[in-house]
């Protein structure tokens, strides 16, 4: 079927070569994924997640656990079907076409950035503070985005978007 539907064959992806030099190994993306936890997941939102779970708060991680075994085993089946390095994009081409992939591509941007943007956030509520204790302080205008603090007047988040700026120079360096 040709179109905006069609699918992407196996023996397709299986043949194809590209001038990229793959640098991430299970290990390196093994502590992305716990960078990106442990960045807040553990620090930043466990108090949040008391205030709205209360005591169940240990069952909502018992119930994400479960769900999150569910997704790798979801992933385990479709690397099974197509074995070659990828991620929900390329899973998504062979399984349901290239709208759905294209969808999905976008859907992927959108997740990673909102996971930067959630640790940078909750770095910078860290730094701010670090700095307070130090006897250096920022103004509460530029320490949290417009509208996000009850009561307070805010304009912009300085420090999670110089932490941002900072962490992708980094990457940047490191990848050349």
């Amino acid at each position: 079927m040709n179109g905006i539907f069609r699918k992407k064959r196996i023996d397709d992806l299986l043949g194809e070569t590209t001038p990229l030099k793959r640098t991430l190994h299970t290990l390196d993306l093994t502590f992305l994924g716990i960078g990106a936890i442990i960045g807040t997941g553990i620090f930043v939102l466990t108090g949040k997640g008391a205030l709205t779970a209360g005591p169940a708060l240990s069952l909502s991680f018992l119930l994400a656990a479960i769900c999150c075994g569910f997704a790798g085993l979801c992933y385990a089946e479709f690397a099974s079907m197509a074995p070659v390095a990828g991620s929900a994009y390329t899973y998504s081409y062979v399984a349901f076409g290239e709208v759905i992939a294209f969808i999905i591509g976008w859907d992927l941007i959108l997740e990673y950035a909102l996971g930067a943007a959630t640790v940078s956030v909750g770095w910078s509520g860290y730094f701010v503070n670090l700095l307070d204790n130090m006897g250096i302080h920022i103004p509460t205008v530029l320490t949290a985005a417009a509208g996000t603090t009850p009561g307070v007047s805010t304009i912009f988040n300085l420090p999670a978007f110089l932490i941002v700026l900072v962490i992708t120079w980094i990457i940047s360096i490191g990848i050349n």
